[in-house]
């Protein structure tokens, strides 16, 4: 074997460390510094102000948001004209979301060509198809309005799609139950 052979045959074998100084570095950084990290890593998850489990759930708000009624019941007089929505106001508040934009193939509000078709079929036809849902439109009766504003809110829209109908009567008053 030649010296040149030995000398690469030792330095294949040797590593980073080549003095007792550098020796006592990596000693500080692999024992000292991991032992510091879990120590600050320690203060940072018990120092901070955390209300122990379970200590939420018998405040005043979260106890009678779990024994509140599922649903509740709310009375209208459906003959109460001021009480009543316009079409325009069912529009901007229910009807706007597709039909402004023309949103999952709505007819735009306002597009003659897109309302053309549909007024054909008659007054009646779109507040059924209002009321019960057609297409990617869901039914609208029995929500947030009464059956007569979803009508008021169809003529209004059908009248600025190019439309002539006529403004839907208030539905004649109930027959009260002591009669």
């Amino acid at each position: 074997m030649s010296a040149s052979q030995d000398h690469d045959h030792d330095d294949a074998h040797t590593g980073p460390i080549k003095t007792p100084k550098q020796l006592a570095w990596a000693v500080l950084f692999a024992f000292v510094v991991p032992v510091v990290v879990i120590i600050l890593l320690a203060n940072y998850v018990s120092t901070a102000a955390k209300p122990a489990a379970g200590t939420e759930a018998f405040e005043a708000q979260a106890v009678a948001a779990r024994i509140a009624p599922v649903g509740h019941v709310e009375v209208k007089d459906a003959n109460d004209a001021a009480s009543m929505k316009t079409g325009e106001q069912v529009f901007q508040a229910q009807c706007a979301a597709c039909h402004a934009s023309g949103a999952a193939g709505a007819p735009k509000f306002g597009d003659a060509g897109a309302w053309g078709p549909r007024i054909k079929t008659g007054l009646e036809t779109l507040v059924n198809s209002a009321l019960k849902g057609k297409g990617n439109m869901g039914p609208q009766g029995g929500g947030d309005f009464s059956d007569f504003e979803i009508a008021r809110a169809v003529v209004y829209m059908a009248n600025n799609g190019g439309a002539k109908f006529d403004e839907p009567k208030m539905p004649a008053p109930a027959a009260s139950a002591a009669q």
